[in-house]
């Protein structure tokens, strides 16, 4: 499996980690009152906020645990050619932009249909407006763990223009 795999795997892992956190804390007794529309958008920015800061730490982890593996299992090469290797794996080119721009069109996909469905859930069905976000919020989720599990399956598989 590839460096850029793993790197989305361990981004996948933490994305549902963090929704699942956001579920519990929903389900859970110290959730806003239904209808306080401002205190749920108040705290899925602070989940946001704190997703953010997450992936950002996990991935620095995640690059330092990659780099000292390879520098382990390559320990007879000096450290310039360890260097390359590492650089080698974590240079971007046509294929990785090709790859992330069709995920990302999945992952677009997946936030229209959200957008759509709350709208119809807020025009059709008479939800609250609080339902609308989670709504959102669920497809914005849902649609970031496709998008990289498309991805991979993308780098494992290979990709085609066209």
């Amino acid at each position: 499996m590839s460096f850029k795999s793993k790197r989305i795997i361990v981004s996948i892992i933490a994305g549902v980690a963090l929704t699942a956190a956001y579920i519990v804390y929903a389900l859970g007794g110290r959730a806003p009152a239904p209808q306080d529309v401002s205190a749920w958008a108040l705290s899925m920015l602070v989940f946001i906020g704190i997703a953010v800061v997450a992936i950002i730490i996990i991935q620095i982890v995640f690059h330092i645990a990659y780099s000292v593996s390879v520098a382990v299992k390559e320990r007879d090469r000096d450290d310039k050619q360890v260097e390359r290797i590492i650089e080698f794996e974590t240079a971007e080119d046509e294929m990785d932009k090709l790859v992330s721009l069709k995920s990302s069109r999945i992952g677009y996909f997946f936030a229209g249909i959200g957008f759509a469905s709350a709208l119809v859930a807020l025009a059709f069905f008479g939800a609250s407006s609080v339902v609308a976000l989670h709504i959102l919020f669920g497809a914005f989720s849902v649609g970031s763990c496709v998008e990289g599990g498309v991805s991979v399956f993308l780098y494992e598989r290979g990709v085609r223009n066209g």
